[in-house]
């Protein structure tokens, strides 16, 4: 879209990069969750355990990196160095809200800004940059991924309460303790004594299926998920507007194409 159709080498490399940088963070994200599960088969931990998965992460990592650097790509690598950071703070802001419950939508937005949409957001930008040196045109695609790596999240978030996630249960983020926005609009938007209901269910019955699924339905039933669903789709249209900018093509047309799968996605 961005250079007509034409791509080069930088290109190719850029998407290597983000794919090995992409399965580095899968891998580590398993053993900080403790999962066993990865989109329906046995994770890497669950298969070799911690020490081998922590190592395998950090070697496609390093393999990324050196990518770039033995080909000198070093506008490519900032970009990608700087995803890795903001998804690394990302994953700790949301294990320490995690321990403490204490979290409102601005925080969950910055959360899953860091951990989801900043590597979406690298996508877009190394795509841009590895053809263009237009740096508003960069701008641009750096926003329009920040914007559908959000819809994504909040999407992926819904799948928790509707039995359609792939290789997850539902019930998944709640056992985790992880406040997702369905959750976080609930309790801020419930009595004192439901809130309380619900912040000790998650602190101390997360395991217990009955009791989640109490709380799955106590969501449903007050508008969590409604109100994800409505900002989900508020983040999907403005990504729809920031393609405004550029001319129609079979290229612009594949990234709406893109933009209507993932808030429609089934799993």
């Amino acid at each position: 879209m961005v250079s007509k159709g034409r791509v080069n080498d930088r290109t190719y490399r850029g998407a290597s990069v983000i794919e090995l940088i992409h399965t580095a963070s899968l891998i580590h994200d398993d053993v900080v969750d403790d999962s066993h599960m990865r989109r329906g088969v046995l994770s890497v931990n669950a298969m070799w355990k911690n020490k081998i998965a922590v190592l395998v992460g950090d070697f496609l990592l390093s393999k990324g990196m050196l990518l770039s650097i033995d080909y000198d790509d070093f506008d490519l690598l900032k970009v990608i160095s700087k995803a890795v950071r903001e998804m690394s703070e990302g994953e700790l802001l949301q294990i320490e809200k995690a321990q403490k419950l204490d979290i409102d939508e601005e925080t969950y937005f910055e959360i899953i800004k860091k951990k989801t949409a900043t590597l979406i957001s690298a996508c877009c930008t190394i795509g841009s940059l590895s053809v263009s040196l237009d740096k508003n045109i960069m701008q641009q695609m750096e926003s329009f991924g920040y914007l559908i790596g959000i819809a994504f999240q909040i999407k992926d978030d819904l799948f928790d309460y509707s039995g359609k996630r792939l290789g997850k249960p539902t019930g998944i983020d709640i056992k985790e303790k992880k406040m997702t926005l369905p959750l976080i609009y609930t309790i801020n938007n419930c009595k004192k004594s439901e809130k309380k209901w619900l912040i000790t269910s998650i602190k101390k019955y997360n395991k217990d299926k009955k009791r989640v699924k109490e709380v799955i339905q106590f969501v449903i039933e007050r508008g969590g998920l409604s109100h994800a669903e409505k900002k989900m789709y508020e983040y999907k249209n403005k990504a729809l507007k920031q393609l405004e900018y550029f001319p129609n093509s079979p290229y612009k047309s594949s990234l709406e194409m893109m933009i209507n799968y993932v808030v429609e996605r089934e799993k």
